[in-house]
């Protein structure tokens, strides 16, 4: 499908004003669904140039709402399939890309949506401003993917992508389930005054460059991600309690396991980095 903007000019100049395309076909953002839209100009290039898109790139656009960051990606890109959840977007979504070139809209839920069919497994990448619920269940879907993006950029709360960033010392299960597929970068942070309605906290962006394989050997990653679920799951808890009790395994056997992977007894898994996590998947595998 293809569009213009509300605002003045050609579509590879005009800004999409969120605020009176909502006007126009009255309608209100739904908390429920997180929606705050993005509709600071300098915010929006921020997120793009985060990309580093070239002319030859697929864009998936989750979340496109009322098409302020779509009508941006398509200057830049050589096909964009924006992806919007909330039916009552889709018609003034339309209207905004009428007259843009290679922009596909696509009305789902994009945890249910086959992105290989639709993304005809061309090399892609995703941009998207998402709501906290669906983060960790959506950035581990795109990781996981056969035919993953090479690169994902999201809006998040700042202390999301914080977490997700993080190192030893201050590790979390979120930054582990990315961390193991790529590195991630906090890019810039986004003031709540750049939304709207304005959220209550910041934002920031967070870049992901999937790395060509995992980190750790494929068949690793259930015991990983089994070991890693354990020992979070009672975070303040020394993680030979942790493993043992979230495992269902001897206490003996923990101690043999966390010393063949040199891990000391006494630690939490907040101190633990990646390597120390792939030693423990080793030896519990």
């Amino acid at each position: 499908m293809s569009a213009e903007g509300p605002a003045s000019g050609s579509p590879d100049t005009a800004f999409v004003d969120a605020r009176a395309v909502l006007r126009r076909h009255s309608l209100r953002p739904d908390p429920r669904l997180g929606q705050n839209f993005l509709i600071d100009p300098e915010a929006l290039e921020r997120v793009v140039r985060a990309a580093e898109l070239d002319p030859a790139d697929c864009v998936l656009e989750i979340g496109a709402g009322v098409g302020t960051l779509t009508v941006r990606l398509a200057r830049d890109a050589r096909r964009v399939v924006a992806v919007e959840l909330d039916r009552r977007l889709i018609a003034p979504l339309c209207e905004v890309v009428r007259n843009v070139l290679h922009v596909e809209v696509i009305h789902a839920d994009v945890m249910q949506l086959d992105l290989g069919a639709v993304l005809r497994r061309d090399p892609f990448r995703v941009v998207a401003n998402i709501p906290y619920q669906i983060t960790s269940h959506l950035i581990r879907r795109l990781m996981e993917m056969p035919h993953g993006p090479d690169r994902v950029v999201l809006t998040l709360q700042a202390e999301v992508v914080d977490r997700v960033v993080a190192e030893a010392g201050e590790m979390s299960l979120l930054a582990l389930s990315v961390q193991v597929y790529g590195r991630a970068q906090r890019i810039a942070r986004i003031p709540a005054s750049a939304f709207f309605p304005a959220p209550e906290v910041d934002s920031a962006i967070l870049r992901i460059d999937r790395h060509p394989r995992p980190v750790l050997a494929p068949e690793l990653l259930p015991a990983f991600f089994r070991a890693a679920r354990a020992g979070f799951q009672q975070r303040r808890k020394q993680m030979h309690n942790a493993l043992a009790g979230g495992l269902g395994l001897p206490a003996a056997e923990v101690a043999a396991i966390l010393e063949a992977a040199g891990i000391r007894p006494e630690r939490r898994a907040q101190e633990l980095s990646l390597e120390d996590w792939g030693r423990l998947a080793g030896q519990l595998e």
